[in-house]
């Protein structure tokens, strides 16, 4: 009997034990739907009272987000805990407590298009530890202008294979908490991949794609994205091939080569060579190219004054073909990880197919690319194509159009307007100027401009003198109409962007008659942006900046920072305004080359301000 009830005693005992395991709380977090749960994985021993007991939630709630454990709990089955907030709300730290968090930590500020695999790559620092750290920070949607808390003793400790796994778990953690429930899956954007790629391998249209997640940012390597439930349709996608080849097996083309590029440690200093023709072959110093690299020079100030380490190497290349060949193999050239230049088209290929089996980017500051093509090359000017997309609300809008000829037109800028007016109706008009020794015969525009309550007009006459004269005739006309009690009729004259070159040409005309333009880059040099550089360039270098200047530093403002981050994922996605022209970097349709696609439009509005499109 004694024997028995020890036997009894010690099965109780043991049972006890066991049940005196405690449930180990769960370290993995994510947000489904805006809410924020835990992610508890069922060991054995567990049960629904001791699961509750340790998050602090009741039965009832645990069993409401996960219905299915009302049948009995599963080894390995993940359940999704609500967590439970905090009552008493944030206050305000003490002075101790400010300096403490500023000796163990730097702030950092989210910027548009950025992920949290961006800023960790930036910082070398976990995933993990920057979710500890920032309270609330969902993984999949960083909010723009939010400060994050960057541990620095953890700063240059994790490597990108690191980063790549902690997300993909933090992914993994979302589908095993249900996301299936909704039809879809969430994956990890790989470097490289594009919406084409990712719609194919997952087997949806492209639209499908974008409908399932937010791309106005664009889609970045690194990011957290909604998929179908279903297995991918291929496991690695398939190559793009042009729809337009019809060689077949008699002729395969050659794909051009892709390139991904590695964005530099924080710890790690950027080697920039700059490529400029800063003399001619006699030596005769080139202005524009100088206001280049003092503009240039200024920007990597202001990178510096960032935190980032940068060493420049300018070569001046001239229009040699054999210096760029001797380029080649210089020491400190090959030191480069970021080519700035050349600026010519026919002296850049050799620095291209260099920089592609070196894995580095080539920055093409200033010309428009017509034959060159590589996913090494970065195009700041924006395409042709792309000049008057800025056009189409002028042209949606009531008006007439009138297109107005003189002697001397510019053939290309008639075409182009002809090539965007379409099936949009229009008429011609000839202005007539003859300036003699005796007399002067110009065209009237009174009746013109009283035949219509509104009118688009385009200029396309390429003679300054002729412009000048038919931008005051039309200000002349509109204000013998009011002189004379007639209402003004509206109307906007869209110029050639050549009229920016004219010197004797008087612009308060622009004003009068609401004249529009579209630029590669416009400075409004009253603007606070440009004052500011203004001010700086001249106390370095003694002379006013020109745009050569301008466009310098916005090429050191973009792309040595973006060395360390944005590269990754060619640049594309993200919205770049280092003063007033926006940068926005993506590949052309059956083209690897990025290319800027932002044409500034000018406006010249009648109560003599400028604006920006």
């Amino acid at each position: 009997m004694k024997r028995v009830l020890l036997l009894i005693a010690l099965t109780i005992a043991a049972a006890c034990l066991h049940a005196a395991v405690p449930v180990e709380r769960s370290q993995t977090v994510v947000y489904i739907n805006g809410e924020k749960f835990y992610i508890h994985t069922v060991r054995k021993g567990d049960t629904l009272f001791a699961i509750a007991r340790c998050y602090n939630i009741s039965e009832s709630t645990l069993l409401e987000y996960n219905p299915t454990a009302a049948d009995g709990l599963k080894i390995d089955q993940t359940l999704r805990i609500p967590l439970v907030k905090k009552q008493d709300g944030e206050r305000p730290l003490t002075a101790k407590e400010e300096k403490r968090r500023k000796k163990t930590f730097i702030e950092h500020t989210v910027a548009p298009g950025e992920t949290l695999y961006a800023v960790s790559r930036r910082y070398e620092i976990s995933v993990e530890t920057i979710l500890e750290d920032n309270e609330g920070l969902d993984p999949r949607h960083l909010t723009v202008g939010r400060t994050l808390l960057i541990r620095k003793k953890e700063i240059g400790r994790t490597d990108e294979e690191r980063t790549r796994s902690e997300l993909t778990q933090y992914a993994e953690a979302l589908n095993h908490a249900g996301a299936s429930a909704s039809g879809y899956a969430y994956y990890v954007v790989q470097p490289r991949e594009t919406v084409y790629s990712l719609s194919r391998l997952f087997g949806m249209t492209e639209q499908e794609f974008i409908a399932l997640n937010d791309l106005q940012e664009g889609l970045k390597a690194g990011a957290i994205v909604r998929v179908p439930c279903e297995t991918p349709v291929a496991e690695t996608p398939e190559p793009m091939t042009d729809p337009a080849d019809t060689t077949g097996m008699q002729g395969e083309t050659t794909p051009p080569a892709e390139i991904v590029f590695r964005a530099l440690r924080p710890s790690e200093r950027l080697q920039v060579a700059l490529l400029l023709p800063l003399s001619s072959e006699s030596g005769t110093p080139s202005p524009n190219f100088t206001a280049f690299y003092q503009g240039f020079l200024l920007g990597l100030e202001a990178v510096k004054n960032r935190g980032y380490s940068v060493d420049l190497n300018l070569f001046d290349i001239r229009k040699s073909p054999a210096r760029i060949e001797a380029l080649l193999q210089n020491p400190q050239f090959r030191e480069a990880r970021l080519i700035v230049g050349p600026v010519y088209e026919e002296h850049a290929e050799p620095v291209v197919r260099y920089a592609e089996e070196q894995g580095i980017p080539v920055v093409t500051p200033l010309a428009d690319l017509k034959q060159l093509e590589s996913d090494a090359l970065f195009q700041m000017a924006p395409p042709e194509s792309h000049k008057y997309d800025k056009l189409a609300s002028l042209l949606e809008a009531d008006g007439n159009v009138t297109l107005i000829r003189t002697e001397h037109n510019d053939p290309e800028f008639e075409r182009e307007i002809l090539d965007r007016l379409q099936d949009r109706a229009f008429e011609y008009y000839d202005y007539q100027s003859v300036q003699g020794a005796d007399f002067a015969r110009r065209s009237d525009l009174t009746p013109l401009l009283k035949r219509y309550d509104k009118h688009l007009f385009f200029v396309l006459s390429d003679n300054e003198v002729d412009v000048d004269r038919i931008l005051a005739s039309l200000a002349s006309a509109q204000t013998n109409l009011q002189a004379r009690g007639f209402s003004a009729p509206e109307y906007t004259v869209v110029g050639n962007a050549r009229w920016n070159r004219y010197a004797n040409i008087d612009r308060t005309t622009f004003f009068k008659n609401r004249v529009v333009l579209f630029s590669i880059f416009h400075a409004k040099r009253d603007s606070e942006e440009v004052r500011r550089f203004d001010t700086e360039y001249i106390r370095a270098f003694g002379s006013m900046p020109n745009l050569y200047s301008y466009r310098g530093y916005e090429t050191a403002v973009i792309f040595c920072p973006g060395m360390y981050s944005d590269i990754e994922y060619d640049m594309e996605g993200r919205r770049y305004k280092p003063l007033q022209t926006t940068y926005t970097f993506r590949q052309e349709p059956n083209s690897p080359t990025h290319v800027n696609q932002e044409w500034v439009r000018i406006n010249y509005n009648s109560d003599f301000t400028i604006t920006l499109e």
